[in-house]
């Protein structure tokens, strides 16, 4: 039976943070579908989304049409900020977790599972600039300022924008091996040496 990668998109989301995690894992899906893994996009209501820095994506799915997910992908960017405060969509995302077996997010992403209760107790990361809101939304959380990426088990969250990237490399060599992780790194040419 083929395993479901879910990606939320929303107006707002920032860019990279759902293109990065999208191009492992499409890479991942597209060249090697013996592993068993598929990947979508999903949005409230599905089709364009107008993303933080003007591009538009198209989700393929609505929230009453996506398939099932064993994995949620949910990405930050300014979109999250009015989430903090919507009941129905924080509620939205304890049914995620209700039936999600693997909850992921990306930069600002964890601010909403901080805020919908998802990271009570928990170690868990953000973007540099939201470290400080996402110990204000739980006290209770282990914030790990340093990390690019932090896996609890059945929640991984992963610092700001880029680092979608390395947390998608690193879901890949959870779900499949590393071998495998190493060889989508490989398509992508993703071997980081910034010029400054």
């Amino acid at each position: 039976m083929t395993r479901t990668i879910g990606l939320l998109l929303f107006p707002g989301v920032e860019e990279l943070d759902a293109v990065g995690p999208w191009e492992m894992l499409a890479l991942w899906t597209q060249y090697f579908p013996d592993d068993g893994y598929t990947a979508f996009t999903f949005s409230l209501d599905g089709g364009p989304i107008k993303c933080a820095k003007g591009l538009t994506i198209e989700a393929q799915y609505s929230f009453d049409t996506a398939p099932r997910r064993d994995v949620l992908i949910f990405p930050g960017g300014q979109g999250t900020r009015p989430m903090l405060a919507d009941e129905t969509m924080l509620a939205w995302v304890r049914a995620q977790r209700a039936a999600t077996p693997l909850m992921t997010s990306v930069c600002t992403g964890s601010l909403v599972y901080a805020a919908a209760g998802l990271l009570a107790g928990r170690a868990a990361t953000t973007h540099w600039m939201s470290l400080d809101r996402l110990a204000e939304l739980d006290p209770t959380i282990d914030v790990r300022s340093e990390d690019r990426f932090v896996d609890d088990g059945d929640v991984i969250t992963s610092s700001g924008v880029s680092a979608g990237i390395d947390m998608a490399l690193h879901l890949i060599q959870r779900l499949a091996s590393a071998d495998r992780a190493r060889e989508v790194r490989r398509l992508a040419q993703y071997d980081p040496r910034p010029p400054v």
